[in-house]
């Protein structure tokens, strides 16, 4: 929430020059509507959170599913605005969107899947996966499309209608841009694709050795020597010496009977 509300502060106050986003007879001026796009995926993103911390202290029995259903309609007018950006997608910066949004539906997919599908963990997994390559692509892309230095061959920034736009000499440059923006994006969906599964095998393999390590224990017998259980064997063994001792030729051998001691209220409880 507090990082949501200050991208809607930057986008909208404290980005533009006169700190306020409407034109003088209170119009939104043309110059600030990618401001206005950019603040109303983060107010959407607000509503989600708030929300959630609604339904999670009322306890709602429909708590989980309204909660998938808010970041649904989060990620839904996400690819929306990227999809009808006002920047259009011809440039550098619009191939970055472009693959962005492939992003950004896999996320809004699993997301409805997840209503249906609370305790799949295959299509939890896929949707956690998309949404940490959305935040790495959209680091990428502010590295990527804002640094001077970091830009093709070919390519420059130029200053337009109050901000810097990426832009290339001429066709074969700005094709040539394109291309990089898309071996890029493979390079880091292998990388984010080791990753989390490297992390994956690893807590599975931690998690299984605790398991083992608890099974082990609590198949270990546990022996308790219990007081009544002596003395029995020690009247027993009384008996048989008293019989040895009293046999008359004739007569057959005879157990004494021994009353057992009152079990005292420790041993009951056992």
């Amino acid at each position: 929430m507090a990082g949501s509300a200050t991208s809607v502060s930057m986008e909208l106050f404290i980005g533009p020059r006169k700190h306020q986003p409407l034109d003088s007879d209170g119009t939104i001026p043309s110059n600030h509507l990618r401001s206005f796009e950019h603040s109303n995926i983060s107010l959407t993103f607000f509503m989600y959170a708030l929300f959630s911390i609604i339904l999670d202290r009322i306890r709602s029995p429909a708590k989980y599913g309204l909660t998938l259903f808010s970041i649904a309609v989060a990620f839904g007018q996400e690819l929306l605005i990227f999809h009808l950006h006002s920047t259009g997608h011809n440039g550098v910066e619009g191939q970055y969107h472009w693959l962005l949004q492939i992003l950004i539906f896999v996320s809004f997919f699993t997301t409805l899947l997840s209503i249906g599908y609370p305790k799949n963990f295959l299509n939890s997994f896929i949707r956690s996966v998309s949404i940490l390559f959305q935040g790495v692509w959209l680091m990428v892309m502010g590295f990527m499309i804002w640094t001077p230095e970091l830009l093709p061959k070919g390519c420059f920034l130029n200053f337009e209608d109050g901000h810097h736009v990426a832009r290339c000499h001429n066709n074969e440059a700005l094709e040539r841009a394109k291309s990089l923006v898309n071996i890029e994006f493979n390079w880091y969906l292998i990388g984010v694709t080791v990753f989390v599964l490297s992390l994956y095998l690893a807590i599975f393999k931690v998690s299984k050795a605790e398991e083992k390590v608890e099974f082990e224990y609590q198949s270990v017998p546990k022996f308790e020597i219990r007081e009544d259980d002596d003395d029995e064997e020690v009247d027993v063994e009384a008996q048989k010496s008293s019989n040895n001792n009293n046999i008359v030729a004739g007569q057959p051998m005879r157990l004494l009977p021994v009353r057992k001691p009152f079990a005292a209220p420790a041993d009951m409880e056992r």
